[in-house]
């Protein structure tokens, strides 16, 4: 008899704690549309204008090496070290864009659909 209880116990457990909710619209409510409205920005503002910015990095490093360093060895070594960081700060940036793109679709988030679906047998 204990274990029968102990056995249904554990299987109303995630009912009774509201971890399944069967009448929930699986969007995710508000929390959802947030985590959707901030991979939106990131993807598609946030991240281009990073990049963009080490794009200009490096462009003004060139003109430092390749220009305005023509006789200065100085002048070469600081454009060599800006387009240096700048490449760095392009791997990053895209391994970065990768990662969240990653969560975001493990999540179910991409596109800007929140739907984490949890998937349940009662079939409501």
């Amino acid at each position: 008899m204990k274990q029968y209880f102990f056995t249904f116990a554990l299987l109303a457990l995630p009912v009774v704690a509201g971890a399944q909710n069967f009448l929930a619209d699986d969007s995710g409510g508000e929390f959802g549309t947030l985590l959707t409205n901030i991979l939106l920005f990131t993807n598609n503002v946030l991240i281009p204008f990073i990049l963009g910015i080490g794009f200009l990095v490096f462009v003004w490093g060139m003109f430092r090496y390749f220009i305005a360093g023509g006789a200065n060895d100085e002048a070469k070594e600081q454009g060599k070290s800006l387009m240096v960081y700048a490449t760095l700060g392009f791997v990053l940036i895209i391994v970065f864009w990768g990662v969240v793109n990653l969560i975001a679709n493990s999540t179910g988030f991409a596109d800007g659909d929140a739907i984490g679906v949890v998937p349940n047998d009662v079939g409501l």
